[in-house]
């Protein structure tokens, strides 16, 4: 499949993006095309791709990182899937909510993602009460993970444990109990709660980050999930991370069922790249990206 000159330009303008000199230096390399994660693209996909369309989408995009969300009947397709990646070059970086058959496909091929799980939000008790409630329901888990080498990403998803303190402290629990392959998973698109006070919520989540996903971020969450670059605080929240120093891995979602993974994935790599250019020299990046939505559809994919 071809790919669009759009793209193609937003491509090579990452290239260059990341091999100039000077303030260059200013912008992490987690931040590059192959660095990235892809994350909601399978039960989201319109296109619902098979392990090999998917893994050979993500190769053609340059992602060669996937973290893996699934239904219960892509149970079937765990091996498969981690077989394609492999094939296509692509990390197996991430798992969601886990799975008793999928522990045991990372063992028989030696690989390590991290684990995703929803933190829970307590409804009742002190702080500290909650706290420990939390913690105690990620324990068994935790401690399953370490058997097989896993990192556990406490994830947010709203509610009491969507919160970054929150997350920052049961993870801080967990840690003390020993459980020092726990950290925490932010998504953009579960935090616009946080827009105003997101300088503080990244220092205090940094020390324990394990994956960050970024999102076009709008007051009100009109709409929840949006394009990079389209987003009224994307320029400001993009360069708080960026001065952070932040170096962990940051992911790019789907999550429009309308819509197929690839167009999306594109329109937000362009965005991405938009916003890197803007950061680099303000007011230079010129016309942002077309939306998704405003893109046009793949066609069927030749096999």
């Amino acid at each position: 499949m071809r790919l669009s000159p759009c793209f193609l330009s937003a491509i090579y303008s990452l290239v260059v993006l990341f091999s100039m000199g000077g303030a260059i230096a200013e912008v992490p390399s987690n931040l590059k095309i192959d660095q990235l994660a892809a994350w909601c693209i399978v039960p989201f996909d319109a296109k619902k791709r098979s392990p090999a369309e998917r893994a050979g989408m993500l190769s053609r995009l340059g992602i060669k990182r996937c973290a893996y969300d699934w239904r219960g009947n892509h149970v079937k397709e765990f091996e498969d899937e981690i077989l394609q990646y492999k094939k296509h070059g692509v990390e197996f970086f991430a798992f969601w909510k886990g799975h008793e058959e999928a522990y045991r496909l990372f063992k028989k091929h030696a690989i390590h993602p991290q684990v995703w799980r929803t933190l829970r939000s307590p409804a009742k008790g002190s702080q500290q009460e909650m706290v420990l409630a939390a913690a105690d329901s990620m324990t068994t888990l935790a401690h399953r993970l370490e058997d097989i080498g896993c990192e556990l990403g406490l994830y947010n998803h709203g509610g009491w444990g969507g919160e970054p303190g929150n997350l920052v402290a049961v993870c801080q629990e967990l840690h003390r109990r020993g459980h020092k392959n726990v950290g925490i998973v932010y998504n953009w698109h579960h935090g616009h709660g946080h827009i105003g006070d997101w300088k503080d919520s990244l220092a205090i989540m940094k020390p324990y980050l394990l994956c960050l996903n970024l999102n076009g971020m709008n007051d009100g969450a009109d709409p929840k999930i949006l394009d990079l670059s389209h987003g009224q605080h994307d320029q400001t929240m993009l360069k708080v991370l960026i001065e952070s120093g932040y170096d962990g891995p940051i992911g790019i979602l789907d999550h429009r069922s309308s819509l197929d993974s690839e167009v999306v994935l594109e329109a937000n790599l362009e965005g991405l790249n938009w916003l890197l250019r803007d950061y680099l020299n303000p007011g230079s990046a010129g016309r942002r990206p077309l939306r998704a939505e405003g893109r046009e559809q793949r066609p069927p994919e030749a096999e």
